[in-house]
């Protein structure tokens, strides 16, 4: 049959291109020059004319009724195996793999007064001082500004090659990825979202009475220890129960009944930073995952090299589709990272774990379910954990269940209109509903909308504040990490009652738990060969994303906010 022809060699193809791409991205993010930055875009432009070439190739097959279903899904991944799909004229997809690069490396070699992210983002946690955080806030967000006629052009670019390939726009082509229509998964995520708005919307004016914020106002988005005011964990100092903020100076120590996992590895020689991936990596071996390879801890990258700008942020890569496995991260002793390494250590195993399937199937069984899985076992860093691990000496008391929820919730709870209004920013621009001289002016109304923020000063459209969000700059769709969130405790769930836990969900830790790994394995081998709703009945009994799990696990908070 032709299409089962071209099918195996349209595979054989992207393989060897993906191998070339990766290694040359790899290389460009890891030593920034303006030699690694062009192989980079080099490479980037013949994978993205490949999966041009191929995806219009695969149309032909789509009034072929008699298809099996395997082949059937290997051509609609084909034609959505890009997330940048460039247009058939080679000059305007080579135009957008430099943009792409360019923008990059932009973010990568970005700095403000010399500090580059890494050493912004500790001033925005650890500072207290308000004109420092609002000179970092600002410094950092205007770093950005050069990036906007690029973003621009990269997305009419993006906008052609989608259409050419039957799309309305770009948008409508990331979310045609989800095995359903483009309209049914939007309307997926608002139906997720409207399940947790009123718990974030709780929270939100918990933290907003603690930090004395007047009524009338939206809250300024310097004021939560995170550049993008994505997760609030950071000023758990200045919100925990009990305790009125503090406006200056270090932050609070951690109260008597809670703990700071921060300070706690700050005290401990023995863990430096490939020690904190080593604990990550004894957690999925107690599952009954087999050991990272060697050339994991001999290629990966750790820390920050002294000796040339990297992009640091945290990333895991699956280099040649069989074990080169590897992460790129510049690791701090902080209790963020702690959770960092067990995330990407997550992306890493399941690319491991579906590495004998088709090259079309070696990925997630959609993109939320790669985020997801590493943040699932953090979620089994509970203080039980910490103290089999010999990092806690005792367990808190029971009473300290309010505390480390609401450090959790920070996180977790407070991402996720940010998580969700990211890509409704994107779709529409992607649309054209959003016009590059409103770009800033609808990111702020969107944040207003979803996050109740606003930027602590005037922000104009000869800013582009977007861009100083790294997955904008990048073009690394984002509705992933929203759905991500709801399903790591879908995913935790339906992990514990495999390993028989009946405690609440937010003590429970599957740690050297057979059972619960192997229920697990057999999800991730699956890796993309069927519909995301089956891979999620192999792990939970259900086909359905449903917010339950997560209101489930933080309903002590949920009942405590309220009482508040």
């Amino acid at each position: 049959m032709k299409a089962l022809g071209f099918i195996d060699e349209a595979e054989r193809r992207l393989a060897a291109a993906n191998v070339e791409q990766q290694r040359a991205e790899w290389i460009a993010q890891n030593f920034i020059t303006y030699d690694t930055q062009a192989l980079a875009a080099n490479a980037n432009e013949k994978f993205i004319r490949l999966g041009v070439e191929l995806a219009k190739s695969a149309v032909a097959f789509d009034d072929d009724r008699d298809l099996p279903d395997d082949a059937r899904r290997k051509l609609d991944l084909i034609k959505l195996s890009l997330t940048t799909p460039g247009p058939s004229d080679a000059k305007k997809t080579a135009e957008l793999a430099k943009i792409a690069a360019s923008m990059d490396a932009m973010y990568g070699s970005a700095t403000y007064s010399g500090l580059d992210v890494e050493a912004i983002t500790k001033i925005m946690q650890r500072e207290r001082d308000p004109d420092r955080v609002l000179d970092a806030w600002r410094g950092w967000h205007s770093a950005a500004r050069p990036m906007k006629p690029l973003y621009s052009r990269f997305v009419e670019l993006t906008n052609e090659g989608a259409r050419e390939l039957g799309y309305s726009d770009a948008g409508a082509m990331w979310r045609s990825k989800y095995d359903m229509p483009p309209d049914a998964f939007a309307a997926e995520v608002d139906r997720l979202w409207r399940q947790l708005q009123p718990l974030y919307e709780s929270l939100h004016r918990y933290v907003r009475r603690k930090l004395h914020l007047p009524p009338d106002r939206p809250t300024p988005a310097h004021l939560f220890g995170n550049i993008w005011a994505q997760e609030w964990g950071n000023i758990f100092d200045r919100v925990r129960p009990g305790v009125e903020p503090a406006l200056a100076g270090r932050p609070a120590e951690a109260g008597p009944h809670t703990y700071d996992l921060t300070a706690i590895l700050e005290s401990r020689s023995d863990i430096d930073e490939v020690g904190m991936v080593r604990i990550a990596e004894r957690f999925f071996t107690s599952l009954g995952f087999d050991p990272l390879p060697q050339t994991f801890w001999d290629r990966s990258l750790f820390r920050k090299p002294r000796d040339r700008e990297v992009v640091c942020h945290a990333s895991a890569w699956d280099i040649d589709d069989e074990e080169d496995l590897r992460v790129k991260m510049c690791i701090s002793k902080t209790a963020d990272y702690f959770q960092t390494v067990h995330h990407e250590l997550g992306h890493n195993f399941y690319q491991r774990a579906y590495r004998h399937q088709p090259f079309l199937y070696k990925d997630s069984a959609n993109d939320a379910f790669h985020e997801a899985i590493g943040d699932t076992i953090a979620l089994s860093i509970t203080p039980g954990y910490l103290v089999e691990i010999g990092l806690l000496d005792r367990e808190p008391p029971l009473e300290s269940d309010i505390p480390l929820l609401l450090r959790e919730a920070l996180d977790k709870i407070a991402f996720l209109p940010f998580g969700i209004m990211i890509d409704k920013w994107r779709w529409r621009v992607f649309a054209g509903d959003i016009a590059p001289d409103d770009y800033n002016a609808s990111w702020w109304a969107l944040r207003r909308e979803y996050q109740g923020i606003a930027p602590p000063e005037r922000r104009g459209e000869e800013e582009f504040d977007p861009g100083a969000k790294y997955h904008i700059a990048a073009n690394v769709p984002y509705m992933r990490y929203f759905l991500a969130r709801i399903l790591q405790f879908q995913f935790h769930r339906a992990l514990c009652e495999a390993a028989g836990l009946n405690g609440p969900l937010h003590r429970s830790s599957i740690y050297g738990s057979r059972a619960a790994g192997a229920r697990l394995e057999k999800m991730l081998a699956m890796g993309r060969s069927r519909p995301w709703p089956e891979a999620l009945e192999a792990i939970c009994g259900t086909r359905e994303m449903d917010a339950g799990a997560m209101l489930d696990y933080f309903a002590p908070l949920s009942q405590w906010l309220g009482d508040q």
